[in-house]
């Protein structure tokens, strides 16, 4: 009787590919198998522990039970502002600039929804973070994808990016009103240098056009590289907002605290529709999370090491394994192009080959877009122990391919 009833958003997202690996990993582990995980960026750590306890001492106040505010407390906006006063020479108003959001992945969602019309055009470069390119089909827009091109160190081919995103607007009908970008990306962990973005908002003033940055990763650098915001650029507040998340450098994932900041009347849009959506995050969260942006940050650092030294083992233990990768700059991942005698396989059927005969799961590029189907990700959430029995396993598995081939 109700087979005629279509729902149109959700009959436009593809199938999740990674919940076929998640089944596959779910059976093994109930069998009993030990399977080694790469394949979520959910960080292994602790919450450092000042935040915690003032977690705790928020928590204990009876007036922080209430409802909140859904663009977050005042006097986190003003550590988000201070945050970025500090860490890039850059002025936000608290009031009209910056609003916090339950982790960045709702954020970038509520503000997608409120600005995408029906049909709208976003460019996305793929591979993508899903929700980059799927935010913009929810709300009922469309998008353009255009390949990533990146060189061994993972630094972006801006001449191809820009050839790119030319071709988007000339093709493209109605012209794209967003171009979104995420460095350190996710999943290739590429990166770029403050004059990547000087061009691209002189672009975006010359073809008007919004963009929008999303930084998650701008902590967690390695080897003397330092991620800029395109808010270095004189006049970006203009066409720009960008998006951070507390989730990685603060090992605080399941917290959900993010938030967005830029353009004003982007901001504005953000900070409206979600009174409409919410009442905010639990006020203790929002307290403990101005500790963490205007609170010591001596834990960031043990963090952004911990995640260097897997890095490394991790790459130079493949590499011995068999499976060259070259080591990233930045992120808590690796974007590794499938082994020579895998790569007639896929990422898919890869992956689904690593996690049955070698008990490692990682996660298939396919998932991220066409244009990662040669790679996995890799996410570095093993201590090093696991990650040198990974490359044992791998290593005993490659051999068979070897043999087959």
């Amino acid at each position: 009787m109700f087979d005629e009833i279509q729902f149109n958003t959700i009959n436009r997202l593809p199938n999740y590919v990674f919940a076929e690996i998640n089944e596959i990993k779910l059976k093994a582990r109930r069998a009993g198998e030990d399977i080694i995980d790469f394949s979520m960026g959910n960080p292994d750590g602790p919450t450092p522990q000042h935040i915690v306890d003032k977690l705790v001492e928020a928590a204990q106040k009876p007036k922080n039970y209430g409802y909140s505010a859904s663009k977050g407390i005042y006097k986190l906006r003003l550590a988000i502002c201070n945050w970025y006063k500090r860490k890039y020479d850059v002025d936000l108003d608290p009031e009209t600039e910056a609003v916090a959001t339950m982790g960045s992945k709702e954020g970038y969602v509520h503000l997608v929804q409120a600005i995408t019309n029906p049909g709208d055009v976003a460019v996305v470069p793929e591979p993508a973070y899903p929700i980059h390119t799927h935010a913009f089909i929810i709300a009922g827009g469309n998008v353009v994808t255009s390949p990533l091109s990146f060189n061994e160190k993972y630094e972006l081919d801006e001449e191809v990016f820009f050839n790119n995103l030319d071709k988007a607007f000339k093709e493209s009908m109605p012209r794209p009103k967003y171009v979104v970008v995420n460095f350190p990306h996710n999943p290739t962990t590429v990166t770029i240098e403050k004059p990547f973005y000087e061009r691209l908002v002189a672009l975006a003033k010359k073809e008007r056009f919004y963009i929008i940055s999303d930084i998650a990763y701008a902590d967690i650098t390695f080897d003397g590289y330092k991620t800029p915001s395109i808010f270095e650029v004189e006049g970006a507040k203009d066409v720009a907002v960008e998006s951070f998340t507390l989730s990685k450098s603060y090992n605080m994932a399941g917290w959900r605290v993010g938030f967005f900041v830029g353009n004003p009347k982007l901001i504005g849009a953000l900070q409206k529709i979600k009174s409409w959506f919410d009442y905010g995050m639990f006020t203790p969260i929002q307290v403990a999370a101005t500790i963490a942006l205007d609170g010591p940050q001596e834990c960031q650092v043990e963090i952004i090491e911990k995640y260097r030294k897997r890095r490394d083992v991790l790459c130079d233990a493949f590499d011995k394994a068999g499976w060259h990768i070259p080591k990233p700059q930045s992120s808590m991942f690796v974007w590794a192009k499938l082994p020579a005698q895998a790569s007639h396989l896929g990422s898919m059927e890869f992956s689904k080959q690593l996690l049955t005969e070698a008990k490692v799961a990682v996660s298939p590029g396919i998932g991220f877009g066409e244009h990662g189907d040669q790679y996995v990700r890799i996410a570095l959430i093993e201590n090093e122990k696991r990650i040198r029995q990974a490359a044992r396993n791998i290593k005993k598995y490659l051999q068979t391919l070897k043999v087959q081939s």
